[in-house]
């Protein structure tokens, strides 16, 4: 039978487990890095991360981004690389959804409220329609939008063709500009600091100082694992996204216990890395994936305990973000900072 005494070595053991769990890597040492252990019970919800959830499937598309997928043709995605469809049984110039009941749970309408288009394209086009349960769906050239639930992960498009009825390329017809702005993805972002779309995510074009990703069509986004690892000529090996973005570190913020010192102002230039499953990861210990709450109630991916972000002004494959005010870093496989 167990008794009390034995309590405080069960603690003991626990703390040694998720001392072992963050902070094991031999990163260097970052401002807080210094912090006392927690106390058993702040280190409770670290042995039970809650579950991880790679995107909002009826949240705002927020800064989307224009692909031009070589099958699909010019497709919009929201701010997570989710490709948006949509449905030919709408019609153009939509004033309601023929997606109601069942076939909005496999194809869910994403909101209109917090959408931005791409840079190049005209905020005329954007529009909505009310839905039947009197919410607003997003509309692009009357074109109303959708998420495919099938869809897994970022860059896929599985759900182009469902049917012979549903899509993911757009119109020109009804979406003038879109090889225009395909073609002027490179000039920089738009008034909101979101970072610019890209057609070709990884080419490493633009005004970059590194090329931290492979070149990659639209449709090999879906092999990008969520975390994986690309040698740059200039940092060596670095951590990046599912859309070839590099992610960074901030050296206010502490791993243990976890915490962001980026918050409010800072969230306009260094966005919160999307949290990934722990196994989707590719030349990273899946160990040191772990997701962290932030205090907006938001969940963030971390990297060996310490919050990862990446930077409104890269696209994929660019490291502009390296060394900004001497507090932001690239990210090693191991979760250190990369000073170069």
């Amino acid at each position: 039978m167990a008794t009390w005494r034995s309590i405080p070595v069960a603690l003991a053991a626990a703390t040694i487990l998720l001392t072992t769990a963050c902070g094991g890597s031999g990163g260097e040492k970052q401002a807080g890095a210094d912090t006392p252990p927690p106390s058993p019970v702040q280190q409770s919800p670290l042995a039970s991360p809650s579950p991880v959830q790679n995107d909002d499937r009826d949240g705002a598309a927020a800064q989307m981004a224009l692909v031009d997928d070589p099958k699909a043709g010019f497709l919009l995605t929201d701010q997570t690389g989710f490709v948006l469809y949509r449905f030919a049984d709408d019609g153009p110039d939509a004033t309601k959804s023929a997606c109601e009941g069942d076939c909005a749970k496999t194809w869910p309408p994403v909101p209109a409220e917090g959408a931005t288009l791409p840079p190049g394209l005209s905020p005329s086009l954007k529009g909505s329609i009310k839905r039947a349960d009197g919410t607003d769906q997003l509309t692009v050239g009357g074109i109303p939008l959708y998420r495919y639930a099938k869809d897994s992960r970022p860059g896929q498009v599985s759900g182009d063709g469902v049917g012979n009825t549903w899509f993911a390329g757009l119109p020109e017809e009804q979406v003038p500009g879109l090889e225009e702005a395909a073609t002027g993805l490179g000039a920089g972002g738009n008034d909101a600091g979101a970072p610019s779309a890209v057609a070709e995510p990884g080419t490493g074009a633009g005004t970059g100082t590194g090329s931290a990703a492979p070149e990659a069509g639209a449709e090999d986004l879906a092999a990008l694992p969520g975390l994986s690892v690309v040698d740059d000529p200039e940092l060596g090996e670095i951590v990046v996204d599912a859309k070839g973005r590099t992610l960074y570190r901030f050296t206010k913020d502490t791993a243990w216990p976890m915490t962001t010192a980026c918050t409010g102002a800072c969230l306009d230039q260094w966005k919160p890395a999307a949290v990934i499953d722990k196994n989707d990861v590719e030349g990273i210990d899946p160990k040191l994936v772990i997701p962290f709450n932030r205090p907006d109630g938001k969940k963030q991916q971390t990297l060996d305990c310490w919050p990862l972000y990446w930077h409104t002004g890269d696209k994929p494959g660019e490291i502009n973000g390296q060394g900004k005010g001497g507090t932001w870093f690239a990210v090693a496989p191991d979760g250190s900072l990369v000073k170069k």
